[in-house]
C-alpha cells in the first residue's frame, strides 16, 4: 500500500534457477519505510533444481518506475521466465544477476 497506493492481487508462480537470501539494508530511509533492516532477495544460481515460490502481480509501467525508485542499488530489475511460462520483471541481488 505504501508503495503503490492500492492493494495488489496476484497469482502464485515459481522462479526457477534462483534461491532466496537476505540482504542487509543500509539506507535508513528504506529501513524507515519498510520497518526492516533485512529484506528478502533472490540470487541467480542457474541451477535448474533451485526455485523460489512467489506471486506474479500486474502493475502499470508507472508502478514499475515507483518500484525502481524504491529499490536500493543492491537490487537489479531483470526479465525472467517463470515456471508457468510467463515472462516477468524480477528484482534480484545485483551481485548475482543473470547475464543475458
Amino acid at each position: 500500500m505504501a508503495l503503490f497506493g492500492r492493494p495488489l492481487s496476484g497469482t502464485p508462480d515459481m522462479l526457477p534457477g534462483f534461491e532466496q537470501a537476505l540482504l542487509e539494508i543500509e539506507d535508513q530511509a528504506t529501513v524507515a519505510l519498510s520497518g526492516k533492516t533485512h529484506h528478502s532477495i533472490v540470487k541467480f544460481t542457474g541451477d535448474s533444481s533451485d526455485a523460489v515460490a512467489g506471486t506474479v502481480f500486474s502493475v502499470t509501467p508507472e508502478e514499475i518506475q515507483s518500484a525502481d525508485k524504491y529499490e536500493v542499488a543492491a537490487y537489479k530489475r531483470v526479465a525472467a521466465s517463470l515456471r508457468s511460462g510467463i515472462r516477468a520483471w524480477v528484482y534480484v541481488d545485483a551481485r548475482y544477476a543473470p547475464t543475458d
